[in-house]
């Protein structure tokens, strides 16, 4: 391996993750991983299958280690808030300023309908360390668990690695709070009616939903 901080992490975990993966039933040659986060508790889940199974099981339940923003997506370059919506990871950092980091496609489709147009901000991570101004920052010890996770899948195949950012747990309390506040304006509601959809189905099939992005901002999710 190229990168020293990657064979460091695979130096302290990878018989870990290999434990994890094999107690679970699932092969490290195929593994495919998707990856929840929940801005308001603070968490960030990981599941995984592999070719011998259609549903996901969850790997890792991983406390996000400093919080930045409030509930609601991002829509400017310095507002310091975290993206909510559906994205993928679409690369890796090993010589990142924060140890190591897996970087989201923000700003994607939906955002760029919405938020600002010519600053909407970019370079979102899942990263080390522990400090933020707008990434999801999960510590040393367990970026280089995550990162570690992420190779295995890429290099078993997984060409995108889904993440979706919630702003909180959407089981019906909660989503009904979100939906009920008078503050808030009706593109960020349609934005939770649209990851509703997508936590339901996974919740229910634990697979993942078919995303679309429309022209007007909203998704297409279907099982």
């Amino acid at each position: 391996m190229r990168y020293q901080r990657v064979r460091t992490a695979y130096t302290e975990y990878e018989k870990e993750v290999s434990e994890i993966l094999a107690n679970k039933g699932l092969e490290r040659e195929s593994v495919r991983v998707y990856i929840r986060s929940f801005k308001d508790e603070g968490l960030m889940e990981f599941w995984a299958k592999d070719k011998n199974h259609e549903t996901y099981q969850l790997i890792y339940t991983f406390n996000i280690c400093q919080k930045s923003g409030a509930i609601g997506p991002k829509r400017k370059q310095g507002d310091y808030q975290v993206p909510e919506g559906y994205y993928h990871i679409d690369r890796f950092n090993p010589s990142s300023s924060y140890y190591l980091s897996l970087g989201l496609n923000y700003p994607n489709k939906s955002d760029r309908v919405f938020s600002d147009k010519a600053r909407p901000g970019r370079d979102i991570f899942i990263h080390g360390e522990c400090v933020t101004i707008g990434c999801m920052p999960m510590t040393n010890p367990l970026i280089k668990q995550i990162y570690l996770l992420c190779i295995e899948a890429r290099e078993a195949g997984q060409q995108s690695i889904p993440v979706t950012v919630f702003p909180m747990k959407m089981n019906n309390t909660n989503y009904q709070a979100l939906l009920s506040s008078s503050t808030r304006s009706e593109n960020d509601k349609n934005l939770w009616r649209d990851l509703k959809l997508g936590y339901d189905l996974f919740n229910t099939h634990k697979q993942l939903p078919s995303i679309g992005f429309l022209d007007n901002g909203r998704h297409a999710v279907s099982k």
